[in-house]
């Protein structure tokens, strides 16, 4: 058989989008990207791109990554040639940012003003750019105003490089005690006393003590605040730092409170500031005071996050009127959101009121999520899915896949650039309108790259019923092969698939969990060990069978120790002490409650999540799914139950 011609970029990419010649387009599509990555490899060397390079696509981006390697000594001739040539373009942008960090080390304050783009946001390079202009004696009446709405934008640490503007703005007499007191008070709200002895620096001598004193109360509650004067700030600066030692010692905070409220004047909000931390973070874990410290705090100090965890002490006791008068009490809005209106179904069913749980069920029931899904379990009848297809002509289709950012997009993510090919997109995006975003989201997919479902998707309400999109079948093999292998369910693997790394087989967490699977490297080690398999070191896990074997053995695993399938997903998530705390404090409680009383907010949510998924993903595979609460007991020969679309489901969300 004679070799197939080569193909230009551009020719495989449209090859391979169009479905044409599919095994020599993927063939050339590979050779095309180990070429590319072994040129921007070369380039960040200081190797010369080879000659076939020089008109590729991302040209500019092999160009970059050597220009990147020499800023310190880089002409500024050849720096602005490169901006000139690139105009407009995302490369040029990225450069831009690198370039003002070097001018600026180099303290080249009129070059840095020469390239500075108003468009720019980010507030190191801000504060360069404002440096600058003073330096060069452009500072003014707006100069002043601009490094001040810096200063007050928020009581959290800033770049370094804000500190000469900081500086100037000090001697030109701008950076009144005003704002440095604006900034304290900020500060003292993020609890953030380092930035408040920052703030306090400059302050006259007479006001300096009692804002260093501030600061130290926010770092560690002292007894001098109580002859604090008893002023607003006093009373704002000791109700934050109490709120924060509630967080830390809930049970020192809660005795102190009353000296500190007295002595300076607490009103209402400012007790219900520290007494909503004293409670939360003694519900959040469960200890025995925690009904009666959410029954200390008024009612406005209340937000969503208390509201959620009063009703999940109820339910930790198995009090359902409590349960339920905290669902009661929470604002409207929160109030509809599926979950507690399921909750509300739940508990009206417990207390017997079933009457008034079957509306609120079907109501729920509305909602394509895990607790939509639950309340049609209850009710016995078809889940609502709205199924979107999109629909793309050929021509629309091409135009979107040669736009020049989307061809250098693909391009920089197949060659494991994923940082480059997001600013690509980005730029792509902002040209689009919603039809062309959607089918740009579809060929990103051809690519490989699936997580821009997540990040390309949901402008508009209807695109979340866009589940080809947002739920995609990749590696349907190599998952089916592991789910017999492990006797575990597809859907449930495709599901933590779509939960861990949206199928990018890249992904790398900040704990260094690695590939689709989302493995840490002991963990696969140690499973690997016990399946008798060679271990290829950490970077294996990148392999999709790899990461696929051994975490749906895993998965097996925690399936096999724990029993049920919602309490090995809190284990593949949290780890296994966690999970025994969890299941020793609440055993034998009915999934759906044991669920929404685990104490980590990720776990819960990630736990929900899963099982929901799972529920699509058998909806994909099969066009019917088995019941989640079949599902969430390991019952996966039951029955499948329909989907089906009501009216009123067209238009409803669903959670990510």
């Amino acid at each position: 058989m004679r070799n197939a011609p080569a193909l230009s970029f551009a020719a495989t990419a449209l090859a391979l989008l169009a479905g044409l010649l599919p095994a020599a387009a993927a063939r050339a599509q590979s050779a095309a990207d180990l070429e590319l990555r072994s040129a921007l490899e070369a380039a960040a060397r200081g190797q010369p791109a080879p000659p076939q390079m020089r008109n590729h696509p991302v040209a500019g981006w092999i160009e970059y990554a050597g220009l990147r390697r020499g800023l310190d000594t880089l002409p500024s001739a050849q720096a602005n040639d490169f901006l000139r040539r690139h105009q407009g373009q995302a490369v040029a942008a990225a450069f831009r940012e690198d370039w003002l960090r070097a001018l600026h080390k180099r303290q080249d304050w009129a070059g840095i003003r020469a390239v500075w783009s108003p468009d720019i946001g980010n507030t190191a390079l801000r504060c360069i750019e404002l440096d600058a202009r003073q330096r060069l004696g452009a500072a003014d009446a707006a100069w002043d105003e601009a490094v001040a709405a810096i200063w007050r934008g928020s009581g959290e640490s800033l770049p370094n490089e804000c500190d000469a503007p900081f500086t100037a703005l000090a001697a030109r007499g701008a950076l009144t005690p005003a704002l440095r007191w604006q900034r304290l008070e900020l500060a003292a709200a993020a609890w953030n006393p380092a930035v408040m002895r920052s703030a306090a620096a400059g302050l006259p001598a007479e006001e300096r003590a009692l804002a260093e004193d501030y600061a130290a109360f926010v770092q560690a509650p002292h007894p001098r605040a109580l002859q604090w004067p008893k002023t607003p700030r006093s009373r704002l600066v000791a109700s934050h730092g109490l709120a924060k030692f509630g967080k830390e010692s809930p049970d020192t905070a809660e005795a102190q409170l009353p000296g500190y409220a007295a002595a300076l004047g607490f009103d209402e909000a400012e007790r219900g500031r520290v007494l909503h931390q004293i409670a939360l973070w003694t519900v959040a874990s469960y200890l025995p005071d925690s009904a009666r410290r959410l029954s200390a705090v008024p009612l406005a100090a209340y937000d969503d996050r208390l509201h959620e965890w009063q009703v999940r002490e109820g339910l930790s006791r198995s009090d359902w009127r409590t349960a339920l008068a905290a669902i009661e009490r929470m604002p409207q809005a929160q109030r509809e959101d599926p979950r507690w209106t399921y909750f509300e179904a739940r508990l009206h069913e417990l207390l017997g009121a079933r009457e008034r749980a079957q509306p609120l069920y079907a109501r729920a029931a509305q909602a394509p999520t895990f607790h939509g899904f639950l309340a049609a379990d209850r009710l016995g009848q078809p889940y609502a899915l709205c199924p979107m297809a999109l629909d793309v002509d050929a021509s629309s289709r091409a135009r979107v896949a040669n736009a020049p950012e989307i061809v250098r997009a693909m391009a920089l993510f197949r060659a494991d650039r994923p940082g480059w090919a997001t600013r690509e997109w980005n730029a792509a995006l902002e040209k689009f309108d919603d039809r062309q975003r959607r089918i740009a989201v579809q060929v990103a997919q051809d690519n490989g790259w699936f997580d821009r479902a997540i990040f390309g998707l949901g402008r508009q309400p209807e695109e979340s019923r866009l589940y080809a999109l947002r739920f995609p079948l990749h590696h349907d093999e190599l998952i089916r092969t592991e789910a017999r292998r492990n006797n575990l369910d597809p859907a449930w693997i495709a599901a933590e698939i779509r939960a861990e790394s949206t199928f990018n087989p890249r992904a790398r967490s900040p704990a260094d969990a690695r590939g689709l699977m989302q493995v840490l490297p002991a963990t696969g080690a140690a499973v690997a060990r016990r399946l008798g398999l060679p271990w290829g070191g950490a970077e294996s896990l990148y392999d999709p069978a790899t990461s696929i074997r051994l975490g749906s053995a895993y998965l097996r695993e925690m399936k096999e120790k724990y029993g049920l399938p919602y309490v090995a997903i809190a284990a593949y998530n949290a780890g296994p002490a966690p999970t025994q705390r969890w299941q020793s404090q609440r055993a034998g409680m009915d999934a759906d409650f044991w669920i929404e009383t685990v104490s980590y907010r990720e776990t819960r949510e990630y736990v929900a999540r899963v099982l929901a998924f799972s529920v699509i993903y058998d909806w994909r595979l099969h066009g019917a799914a088995v019941p989640l609460s079949e599902r969430m007991q390991g019952r996966v020969d039951a029955a499948r139950k329909p989907f089906a679309c009501p009216t009123a489901a067209l238009s409803g969300d669903e959670a990510e």
